[in-house]
């Protein structure tokens, strides 16, 4: 294979690898690599890139038998049928309009491999603006950690000392 191909095929798996990131039952966002930007769908169908996660991001994550995904708009759907809206790509590669797409055509199929295995953990409204250090071999006693609590977006806080009465 010639050096110049082969380093153009390397950047299109690059640019073209996605975190698929469970947000519920069977319902994944799916986030770019590169960029950090989440795959959306619109209300007529089209897909755009957003910076935040918002309930155009949400996608049903469905499995066939050969192990194909599909994934399809959690929030559009067709109006009279009620068909469900897909990504989909055409055999040049081009985003395809998502009510244009039908579940059992390889446009809408696609193979997920997984590349590394990340946890991702929901975050909650108590660690907002809070860093909680990690514990190495188990919580540290109160006579002994003479480190500062970290809290207030990464700030050290001192500790109180006990009053000897």
């Amino acid at each position: 294979m010639h050096p110049r191909l082969y380093y153009t095929i390397m950047i299109i798996v690059y640019v073209s690898l996605f975190n698929l990131i469970p947000v519920g039952l069977r319902v994944v966002a799916i986030q770019s690599v590169k960029t950090g930007l989440y795959i959306a769908m619109n209300g007529e169908g089209h897909l755009y890139s957003s910076e935040l996660f918002t309930a155009e991001c949400k996608f049903k994550e469905s499995v066939f038998e050969n192990y194909y995904v599909i994934y399809s708009s959690m929030l559009y759907r067709q109006k009279e049928s009620g068909r469900a809206w897909f990504l989909g790509l055409n055999k040049e590669g081009q985003v395809m309009k998502g009510n244009r797409v039908k579940k059992t055509k390889p446009a809408a199929h696609f193979l997920p491999k997984p590349i590394e295995v990340a946890m991702y953990r929901e975050p909650s409204l108590h660690d907002v603006g809070e860093a909680v250090p990690k514990l190495v071999g188990g919580p540290p006693s109160k006579s002994t950690t003479t480190e500062p609590v970290v809290m207030n977006g990464g700030k050290p806080v001192n500790k109180p000392d006990k009053e000897e009465t």
